[in-house]
This record gives C-alpha cells, sequence and structure tokens, in this order.
C-alpha cells in the first residue's frame, strides 16, 4: 500500500460519522477540530488575560482587583468566541443560534438597562484613569475617599468612616471634583467679618499671622488674605492656606478658624455679627405719647 492509498484510508477514516445532531453529522475529524479550537481558544484566552493585567501595570495600575475585572472580560469574550467557531467546526448553523441570542440580548438589555450603563461606565473608569483608588473626590457635596473600584460600582469612604457603594453611571453621567487627580496640593479658606470702625490694614496682617502660624501649611506657597466684600453689617475677609492632604481639611479648616479668632481677639479686633440700627422719627414718637396721655 502506497502512500497515498494510506492518507485516503485515514481520511476515509477521519470522515466516518460518529453521530447525527439535528440532522447534521458529526465525523472524528470535526470533532478532533473542535477540541483543537477550544484548547486553543482556552489559551489565548489566558494570555490575553496575562496581556491586560501587564498593560494595566504599565499604565501604572497597582491593584490587583481593578486590573483583574477587564482581564477577566477579555478571557470570557475570549472562550465565548472560540466556543462559537468550535460549533462551526461541527456544523453547527450558528446564524439561528446568533439570532435567537440576538433577540435573547435585547431583552436581556432592556431588562438591565440599568446594570449595563454602569458596567459601561465601569470599563470607561477603568480605562480613562480620571478616578482610581486612593484618590480623594467630591461627589454630590460630600468628600469621600475612594477604596475600590468594581465593574459595576466603586466603594468610597466618607470622613465618619461610612462605606458608600456608587454606582459606576452616577460618576460618569455627573461632575466629580477629584481632589488628588494630579497632586495633593489643596487651597484652604477661612472666611471672617470685622465691624467697619476696624483698622483694615491691622486686620490683614492679623490674619496674615493667624494663617502662618498653622504647622501644618504648604510654607513654600504664600498665606493670601483678601478683602471679598462690603457686606450690611460687616467687612468680609478670606485668608487661604495650602494644605497637602485633602482628606484632612475639615479638622485642619477648624485649626485655621481657632488660629483666626485668637489672632483677632488678641488684637483687640472686632468679629462682627448681624445688628440692624433702628431709627425713630421725633414727631411719630411726640404723636404717639399724646395720644397715650390724652
Amino acid at each position: 500500500m502506497n502512500l497515498s492509498d494510506k492518507l485516503a484510508g485515514i481520511r476515509e477514516f477521519l470522515n466516518v460519522p460518529i453521530l447525527r445532531v439535528s440532522g447534521t453529522e458529526i465525523t472524528l475529524f470535526t470533532l478532533i477540530l473542535a477540541l483543537v479550537i477550544l484548547v486553543a481558544g482556552y489559551w489565548l484566552a489566558r494570555a490575553l488575560e496575562r496581556a491586560v493585567i501587564r498593560l494595566f501595570r504599565a499604565r501604572g495600575v497597582t491593584d490587583e482587583g481593578t486590573a483583574a475585572i477587564p482581564a477577566r472580560l477579555v478571557h470570557y469574550l475570549t472562550l465565548l468566541l472560540g466556543f462559537g467557531l468550535a460549533l462551526n467546526a461541527l456544523g453547527v448553523n450558528l446564524t439561528a443560534l446568533f439570532a435567537a441570542g440576538a433577540l435573547f440580548a435585547v431583552g436581556i438589555g432592556f431588562a438591565l438597562q440599568n446594570v449595563m450603563e454602569n458596567f459601561v461606565s465601569g470599563i470607561i473608569l477603568l480605562l480613562e484613569r480620571v478616578i482610581k483608588p486612593g484618590d480623594v473626590v467630591e461627589l454630590e457635596n460630600r468628600i469621600v475617599q475612594v477604596v475600590r473600584m468594581g465593574i459595576r460600582s466603586t466603594v468610597a469612604r466618607t470622613l465618619d468612616d461610612e462605606d458608600l457603594i456608587v454606582p459606576n453611571g452616577l460618576l460618569v453621567r455627573s461632575t466629580v471634583k477629584n481632589l488628588t487627580l494630579r497632586d495633593n496640593l489643596h487651597r484652604l479658606r477661612c472666611s471672617v467679618g470685622v465691624t467697619y470702625g476696624s483698622d483694615m490694614a491691622l486686620v490683614e496682617k492679623t490674619l496674615t499671622r493667624a494663617a502662618e502660624s498653622v504647622p501644618w501649611r504648604i510654607q513654600d506657597r504664600p498665606v493670601r488674605v483678601l478683602l471679598r466684600r462690603f457686606g450690611d453689617s460687616s467687612v468680609e475677609f478670606e485668608v487661604s492656606v495650602w494644605i497637602d492632604d485633602p482628606w484632612k481639611r475639615q479638622q485642619q479648616r477648624s485649626e485655621l478658624n481657632h488660629a483666626v479668632w485668637n489672632a483677632l481677639r488678641e488684637a483687640g479686633i472686632t468679629i462682627a455679627f448681624p445688628q440692624m440700627d433702628v431709627h425713630f422719627d421725633e414727631e411719630v414718637v411726640r404723636s404717639i405719647g399724646a395720644a397715650r396721655t390724652g
């Protein structure tokens, strides 16, 4: 028997139908080919997963949970593609399968619209990296620190040590102030009003001295004192310093307020409070008094 006869025999053996599924004959060759595609898809999925993790590390993402989510997503999508190719190799008609899957996906999409929005938003946040674990952000007028980012939601901690589960869609839709995006520098302000009879030059010097006395301010950033406005009952000043940790700004603002209060009292400067002057018309007062005595 020559080589061509042997090859013909092997080909005939591999093409012998071993089972029939919905009118489709499955041969030994198609079964082996499907298994090879499945194994290759599995190894390709693992390789792509590792590549995605390395890509996130190269971009400075050190949190394993943050990098693992998109990596697993790529892993499962590759497995799904390999499974589809394996079914196609077996002779399964994928057109009807994909049509049914598309209808099913549309129904699921309408039912889980909010979940899908948060899912896509999570991918956008992970790729853009404008918010990352450890950042201090202002969200809905609250200062929170990002603890962990997931594919559907983000866990943040408040100043009261409460954990908030924030949907990723909210972070994408709304304006979020990231206080630590570029650096940790943050301007801390204190507003105070003094009476109109105060020596304004002395007020400015006193406020500058009070702000310079706080030990935690950034020393190479100058203190700024501004006369903001002439109010109804006071002349309003604003004094500001720079700090290097926005997470501590609530406590440090309190310390700055104490320093300003003590410095103004020591300088004999009166902190104004709302007041109203009432002037009486003498003719009206006399007429009222005459009416009562009459």
